[in-house]
């Protein structure tokens, strides 16, 4: 008999459906039934491929005794924190304030009235390591609940209030100067590991934003030491086992300090993230390992991730089958030496083992290992590497595929549009440029409704019921404005402005500019969210404040500037205090402080030779956060083509800020020298 799961769009919901549990999807009818019972809620939030959730589902969702109990006792109310990061993020703070440290699967323990009263993440079905078992902890909040019912709700009152106190004050509405982000920079060389690159201890995980803001530092200042730690971190992760060295693609984070053991689920915005990163790395440095990988994930993310529909699926699990069954992390990913003897013959096993590092002992569980790219000595024939290369990723491919959560979240498709279209244009394959087109136009047509008002999340080509957050209109038209950047289409620019406007009317605090995560008239929750700090992802907040920003520099819309400016003033607050979790604001202050530069190109047609040399010159720019816009003279497909004539009718570049325009220029290394100088 299957729960009320089984027409949700999520994924992860869904693997609940068949669950003895009676789930409720998150809803006021749960807490309705929680009401009219007399019983509490148990919250419970997870992700479709998140270990230890798929771990306490098959120990306690799907056992009948446990099941029972659940269902004679409380509401069960499933929420996939993909789908509700509102949820998720209201109800994570309360846990991470109560026990200091947060997680999934979280288990949290409700009122009828939604107030927290009792917290955890992972309960085991029996007591070990000093934790109590999954059912003793139903026993004891049910004794508490029937005993004790004024101290529970006094506990879930005072937790509330708590929460209500802690809201953000975050200094002035002034954007961070010289002298803050230099204060980050050196906070940023403090926690850095000079021997494995990356920043703090184990679990260690991929800093996109921070890397972002490194390159964007280097280019504004000339930073060598900034330009050193990007480099030798993106280095070190694509020859780690973080990175996968036969498909492309990064892993969630690496479990020890050296990348060497992932957490193998691979996700659209980390991968989405990553190959921007090492895209901006190679136009910055050239080097041609940024360039493969930057490729390889791009590929990657059109080759696994891309829905039916034109959009990107979110995850690829951890776990597979290992052949016998069993499901088993990491099994679609690690070799032994035998395995590698079987696909390759003794010889090239050989030569693959030592190329890859694959020893006897294994660098993961059971004798395997995660292949990774050791630095080494001696010369590789490459054409020889590619073929063993080939061979074993087509013997993996028969091996049985991770789990794929094919929910598209708007946010991440954001990411990945600005992500696909940069790597295609600078390096010319219009594929990936293509790509981002249709994942584009699946968002404007499925996720968008007629108030351009935004659905996080679609799944097979039928949009959810959950509303936009924050991080969904700010990702998103950063990913639109990147593609008007790239093919000179002014509508994508239009569609940015309607999220944007969206922002400063729903989402922004008018008198302190500061953001909320949630619409003003989102459904309430028990506080409204509000994290201006990067996650996994940048944050809503300053993902916003750099679209506002970029969208302002195409169109001199003094709002959107303004509100950018203001948003800002919490990375003035917490840049030199914690650089690392503030990567995304840092570098749009970056992009604040370089003006930012303003390239308009004009030439006969998009297709002119002359034309695309510049447009080319001028994507391929440092200068942090510039924007481009291309057209044949006299469009009027974006505002800052108007009013710029041919020079002696050849192609031209124009290139302003902050008011000021430099002389226009018809050739691409005066260009080139005006935007990475």
């Amino acid at each position: 008999m299957p729960n009320r799961l089984a027409h949700e769009t999520s994924p992860y919901l869904l693997q609940h459906a068949d669950n003895p549990v009676d789930w409720w999807p998150w809803s006021a009818e749960a807490f309705e039934e929680a009401r009219k019972r007399g019983v509490p809620v148990l919250l419970s939030v997870g992700y479709s491929s998140c270990h230890w959730c798929h771990v306490m589902a098959h120990e306690s969702f799907e056992d009948q005794a446990t099941a029972d109990y659940l269902n004679a006792h409380f509401v069960s109310v499933k929420v996939d924190r993909e789908e509700r990061p509102d949820v998720d993020a209201v109800y994570m703070e309360a846990v991470q304030a109560a026990t200091g440290q947060g997680g999934w699967p979280m288990t949290v323990f409700l009122t009828p009235d939604a107030e927290p009263f009792y917290f955890g993440t992972y309960f085991p079905p029996a007591p070990r390591h000093g934790m109590p078992s999954f059912r003793q902890v139903l026993e004891g909040v049910r004794s508490a609940w029937s005993d004790k019912r004024d101290e529970v709700a006094e506990v879930a009152g005072k937790i509330v209030r708590d929460l209500a106190g802690r809201e953000i004050s975050y200094g002035d509405t002034q954007a961070p100067g010289e002298e803050e982000l230099a204060k980050a920079l050196l906070g940023l060389t403090r926690e850095y590991d000079p021997q494995r690159g990356g920043f703090g201890g184990a679990p260690k995980f991929p800093p996109s934003m921070v890397l972002e803001f490194l390159l964007r530092h280097h280019a504004r200042t000339g930073s060598e030491g900034a330009l050193q730690m990007a480099q030798d971190t993106c280095e070190r992760m694509a020859r780690g086992g973080i990175y996968d060295q036969l498909g492309g693609g990064f892993a969630r984070y690496s479990v020890d300090r050296e990348w060497v053991v992932p957490h193998f689920e691979k996700m659209l915005y980390d991968n989405a993230l990553l190959c921007r990163v090492y895209a901006h790395l190679w136009r910055t440095t050239g080097s041609e390992l940024a360039r493969r990988v930057a490729l390889e994930t791009a590929d990657f993310m059109v080759r696994e991730l891309r829905t039916p529909e034109g959009g990107f699926a979110s995850a690829l699990d951890a776990d597979s089958d290992d052949g016998s069954g069993k499901h088993v992390e990491g099994a679609y990913y690690v070799w032994t030496p035998e395995q590698l003897t079987e696909v390759l013959g003794s010889q090239d096993a050989e030569l693959a083992a030592h190329y890859f590092g694959v020893t006897e002992e294994g660098t993961f569980e059971e004798g395997a290992s995660v292949l990774q790219l050791p630095q080494q000595e001696g010369v590789f024939d490459a054409e020889h590497i590619e073929s063993v290369k080939g061979r074993l990723l087509e013997a993996r491919g028969q091996r049985p595929a991770p789990g794929r959560d094919d929910k598209v979240v708007a946010a991440w498709n954001g990411l990945a549009i600005a992500a696909l279209a940069e790597t295609g244009a600078y390096f010319d394959r219009p594929d990936l440029v293509d790509a981002a087109v249709g994942a584009a136009d699946l968002l404007v047509r499925l996720h968008l409704d007629e108030q351009a008002r935004l659905s996080r999340t679609s799944k097979d080509g039928h949009a959810g019921a959950n509303a936009g957050v924050l991080e969904d209109y700010a990702d998103v038209a950063e990913g639109f404005l990147a593609l008007a950047s790239v093919t000179g289409e002014g509508v994508w620019l239009e569609f940015a402005g309607f999220l944007l406007d969206h922002v400063l009317a729903r989402f922004v605090d008018e008198e302190s500019g500061a953001l909320f995560d949630t619409a003003s008239d989102a459904e309430q929750l028990i506080r409204r969210p509000q994290d201006p700090t990067d996650n996994a992802a940048p944050s809503g907040w300053t993902a916003a404040a750099g679209a506002l920003l970029s969208y302002a520099a195409q169109t001199g819309a003094e709002p959107h500037r303004t509100a950018a400016e203001k948003a800002l003033g919490v990375v003035k607050a917490l840049g030199p205090r914690v650089p690392r979790f503030i990567g995304w604001g840092l570098a749009v202050a970056e992009a604040l402080l370089d003006g930012p530069r303003e390239i308009a190109v004009v030439g006969p047609a998009l297709d002119d030779p002359g034309t695309k040399a510049l447009h080319r010159t001028a994507l391929l720019g440092t200068a942090p956060g510039a924007v481009v816009a291309v057209g044949a003279t006299g469009s009027d497909e974006l505002p800052l083509l108007a009013d710029r004539p041919l020079v002696g009718g050849e192609p031209t570049a124009y290139v302003c800020r902050n008011f000021t325009c430099d002389a226009p220029t018809t050739d691409p290394d005066r260009l080139r020298a005006a935007l990475n100088g």
